[in-house]
């Protein structure tokens, strides 16, 4: 009989929180395998998410500036590209993500196992490859890491070829004139800006009174008003009755007695965690209904050596944090203490055209606070750099305290503002009395550049205090 292999520490997905975790074990010398479900690192991150969502973005970008360039529309004419060929512009940087992660692995000495896992007991995994075949594997650790799937509700027939939810709509194979978007969160808002900039008639029907209500009021209202002004038509607080696809398009009914008839729906309302089919409830782990894994400040589940991390446990469901909650987790399995207190900071990164990124707590919640603030801002369209680019749509704004001046929030509207947060995100993170507004004051910055907006913003800031 063939002995059971056994590992200190075995990480169930190879997403970035998967990852996180696998790396940060072997290098403190544990001996890991990485069971993935698909055929290739990476995880939907890498395979059908971030990675080729974020290249069709950049794509579709760099044809809406050049519509704005006048001398390339009169050297080079008109440009007609069709959606799939767009697909294509992420199937390189696919390929090299999945050999470099892969050389990751193979140089930390960490096993890859191909197939689905399943719990057979707290210490056992049971793997089930394609071919039906099954085989056991025993650990002391285990860090759970399978990710989030669109969310499916029973009365939608996502088989139809003009449904889509944020997976299939990567693998549609025409190019349609019209779309129907479900749902106005972060992947809503942009996929209606993706397809606003490759043309299409864009219908963007939001379940909730506001759009991002997450965010400053200031930058959701400049997103609104950009999305219509790139075509986009937008429906708050409606809710689906339900979908009605046809051979020709697809038909969705809303309860206020609303129909948006487009080529093409895309379902984005909500995602769905990973957790279903792996024994974890008859291990007495806490499950959601949206398959959310409950855990505690360490990411253990209610069996302290088994953690869950990542989009699997529900917000801030980003790839960076899932990845630093992966290596926190690890941590705590290495030294009993995971330092998880750094996620208290998480810059969001939306891309929409143009980008959002805010790091901290919004105007209303400061409010809320009864906390001192004053605002710094600095609009792009005075900064020589965006005037240079032609990306002058848009702003960076600081949220200061008024006698302190310690920075206490950053919102970015505008192209770039996924970068051009993390300068402000070193300077916040700086023990007193190093962040301040000061530092931006009298800091040299390079002409022309987009950090010179913080400069501005900040002189802008104290003019109102001075």
């Amino acid at each position: 009989m063939t002995r059971m292999r056994h590992y200190d520490g075995i990480v169930i997905g190879s997403g970035p929180g998967g990852e996180g975790a696998a790396m940060m074990l072997a290098k403190g010398g544990k001996k890991i395998a990485t069971v993935e479900r698909y055929g290739e690192i990476g995880g939907g991150c890498t395979h059908w998410g971030t990675i080729p969502s974020k290249s069709l973005r950049h794509a579709v970008q760099q044809i809406a500036d050049y519509r704005i360039d006048p001398m390339l529309r009169r050297v080079v004419g008109p440009l007609d590209i069709a959606y799939p060929e767009l697909l294509k512009a992420a199937e390189s940087v696919i390929r090299q993500q999945t050999t470099m992660r892969e050389r990751f692995y193979y140089r930390n000495d960490v096993d890859i196992i191909t197939g689905h896992a399943r719990f057979v007991d707290e210490h056992t995994i049971e793997v089930q490859t394609e071919r039906g075949t099954g085989e056991r594997y025993r650990a002391d650790h285990f860090v759970i890491a399978t990710g989030s799937r669109p969310y499916h509700p029973p009365d939608v027939d996502f088989t139809h070829a003009r449904v889509c939810d944020s997976d299939s709509i990567l693998r549609l194979d025409f190019t349609p004139k019209s779309i129907t978007l479900y749902g106005a969160g972060v992947v809503g808002c942009e996929y209606a800006s993706i397809f606003a900039n490759l043309g299409l008639k864009v219908n963007l029907v939001n379940t909730r009174k506001h759009l991002l209500a997450f965010l400053d009021d200031e930058i959701t209202d400049a997103l609104g008003y950009h999305l219509r002004d790139q075509g986009v038509v937008i429906r708050n607080d409606e809710e689906y009755a339900r979908v009605e696809p046809r051979d020709d398009g697809v038909v969705l009914h809303c309860r206020s007695g609303k129909r948006f008839k487009s080529d093409v729906l895309l379902w984005a309302n909500g995602r769905t965690g990973n957790s279903q089919d792996m024994g974890l409830e008859a291990l007495g782990l806490g499950i959601d209904h949206r398959g959310h894994i409950a855990v505690n400040g360490h990411y253990q589940t209610a069996r302290t050596h088994i953690y869950a991390v990542g989009d699997v446990v529900g917000p801030p469901s980003l790839a960076s944090a899932s990845y630093d909650q992966g290596r926190f987790a690890a941590t705590h399995i290495l030294d009993g203490d995971s330092g998880s207190m750094l996620l208290s900071h998480i810059p969001t990164g939306i891309y929409t055209n143009p980008e959002i990124s805010s790091l901290g707590p919004t105007e209303q919640e400061l409010t809320e606070r009864k906390v001192p603030y004053e605002v710094g801002r600095a609009l792009f369209r005075s900064i020589a750099r965006a005037q240079i680019t032609g990306h002058t749509v848009g702003m960076i704004k600081l949220l200061f305290h008024t006698e302190s001046l310690e920075i206490l929030a950053i919102h970015c509207f505008g192209e770039q503002a996924s970068e051009i947060i993390h300068i402000g995100q070193a300077i916040m993170s700086q023990p007193a009395p190093g962040n301040t507004l000061k530092y931006f004051v009298e800091t040299t910055f390079n002409y022309p550049t987009m950090a010179e907006a913080y400069r501005v913003a900040a002189l802008n800031g104290l003019n109102r205090i001075l």
